[in-house]
């Protein structure tokens, strides 16, 4: 049996006073967790909730989803964690492409959810379930729930039986179910434990949305070694610094955007933080110089991931942090990378390619999407759309998202070579580039940028001194803009494609 939810009967067992879980001033050892958790899978029984049932949450941070995640587990259940920030037709084509039999949510998302009951007919009029309020008419109370509910210990057998449905843009286009089972949940309890090195005393925190699957790269090796998992409500930099001083945290994993912050704090120091073992980055790229600055603050600490939702991943280990500073890393044991040209041919070191890849944790397919699921995998292969390079020694080098690149006169801009130029600049505190229609070059690129200091340095200014450090004319930049922040996704994740559509909206045609 490979249920995920036995992990947490197991520890209740065998080291029952061990602190689980802290979300705010609630410090939950195992065997209190575990009990509360059993609390809601009878709950779930109740409803109907049997093995195979979609159970969608909508949900910011907090103790309910971390409790849901494994309580569905342990009922054979599917979770669908969908992001709190969806809305209107975006939020009813998930949860009904996922067929969701309950939603479980809070109470500031009745206005948004009220008005489409009518157009989701897979979910019964009593299966909607507020976490927050007890007199909401049309919704049942999660407390109730479980206060009614036996304390028993119930567990069901499953496998390969799918474990969450995560939507994400994936590699080929609109949202889409990614379909995990408990057996791959299961290889990231395993492989990223051994990657991170996280042991039953570490003492993890995360601070960013627990509905990215970037979450579960830690949630999972946490909770399978038994170590202590710290819970924030939301990011907030001098937050996350007071947690890791207070509670000698050893282990966190953050998006570029969040590190950049942590960056940027005067408190930010060994002094602060030299608990950590382990201060990860996922999601994005981060760019050299804040990777440079990190490793000058808490040397051997950062670790990079590259990859995937559907399945896919490489890792920079702490170690090899100085000397490949600029690569993704290897993929872990168990797992397999290619770098391919257009025909699927395998490229030699050096030349550029689409990353392909394979392991114990790739998807079975995109749910009900099988046609999505042949374009994505190919015998047996992951085929990322993203491009990069391997070195002789084979360490991945992202060179950039294959739907960001940009084709200026013919020829191929990466704007992370932009970028990396951009955040040089003593006056910038990140920057993202983008194309946009050019009548003489096809694109061309456009820097946005988030300076440390409101005008601090003029766009125009800023703009030469970046041509001037670029030393191919097709990489130039058409102009700088300055925003006080980018457009994020529910992870934390740069929008380049929102910041693309509003800069074109301005337009009255392409650029001459």
């Amino acid at each position: 049996m490979m249920n995920l939810g036995a992990i947490l009967t197991r520890h209740a067992r065998y080291r029952p006073n061990h602190l689980a879980v802290v979300f705010r001033d609630q410090r939950l050892t195992y065997r209190e967790f575990n009990r509360r958790v059993n609390y809601i899978v009878n709950a779930l029984l109740e409803a109907g909730m049997r093995k195979g049932e979609k159970v969608a949450t909508i949900l910011p941070n907090c103790l309910e989803l971390l409790e849901v995640y494994w309580a569905v587990a342990k009922t054979g259940a599917v979770v669908v964690p969908l992001s709190p920030l969806l809305r209107g037709r975006g939020l009813t084509s998930e949860l009904n492409d996922s067929d969701s039999a309950m939603v479980i949510t809070h109470r500031d998302l009745v206005e948004h959810l009220e008005p489409l009951k009518p157009d989701l007919p897979n979910i019964p009029p009593g299966n909607y379930v507020l976490t927050d309020s007890a007199d909401t008419p049309g919704y049942r109370f999660y407390h109730h729930l479980t206060a009614q509910a036996s304390d028993g210990k119930p567990i069901i057998n499953v496998d390969t039986d799918p474990y969450n449905i995560i939507y994400s843009s994936g590699t080929v286009g609109l949202p889409k179910g990614i379909v995990h089972t408990h057996y791959i949940r299961a290889m990231y309890c395993t492989l990223f434990a051994a990657s991170y090195r996280i042991t039953p005393e570490s003492i993890v925190l995360h601070a960013g949305s627990l509905v990215f699957n970037g979450a579960f790269l830690t949630l999972l090796p946490a909770f399978f070694v038994g170590a202590t998992y710290i819970l924030q409500p939301h990011f907030d930099a001098g937050q996350v610094i007071d947690a890791i001083q207070r509670e000698r945290v050893t282990h966190i994993k953050l998006v570029p955007s969040q590190i950049i912050a942590l960056l940027h704090s005067p408190r930010f120091n060994a002094e602060t933080c030299g608990s950590l073992e382990m201060l990860g980055s996922v999601g994005a790229p981060l760019h050299h110089e804040h990777k440079e600055r990190l490793n000058h603050l808490l040397p051997r600490r950062f670790y990079e991931l590259y990859g995937l939702t559907e399945g896919f991943v490489t890792i920079l280990d702490r170690y090899d942090v100085e000397r490949k500073m600029d690569s993704v890393g290897v993929p872990p044991p168990l797992m397999e990378l290619r770098i391919v040209d257009d025909d699927g041919n395998d490229l030699p070191p050096g030349r550029v390619g689409e990353i392909v890849g394979r392991g114990p944790i790739l998807m079975p397919g995109y749910y009900k999407r099988d046609d999505l699921t042949a374009q994505a995998i190919r015998g047996g292969w992951l085929f990322t759309g993203d491009l990069g390079s391997v070195d002789e020694d084979g360490f991945l080098y992202l060179v950039d998202r294959k739907k960001d690149l940009i084709i200026s006169g013919g020829v191929n801009v990466y704007p992370r070579d932009i970028e990396e130029v951009a955040v040089q600049h003593p006056a910038v505190k990140d920057a993202a580039v983008f194309g946009v229609p050019s009548e003489r070059w096809g694109e061309t690129p456009i820097a946005a940028i988030i300076l440390k200091t409101p005008g601090g340095i003029g766009t125009v200014e800023l703009r030469d001194w970046i041509n001037e450090r670029i030393v191919a004319r097709y990489q130039h930049v058409y102009e700088v803009i300055v925003l006080n922040d980018f457009p994020r996704g529910i992870a934390g994740k740069t929008l380049k494609r929102v910041m693309r559509d509003e800069y074109c909206k301005n337009l009255s045609g392409p650029i001459p």
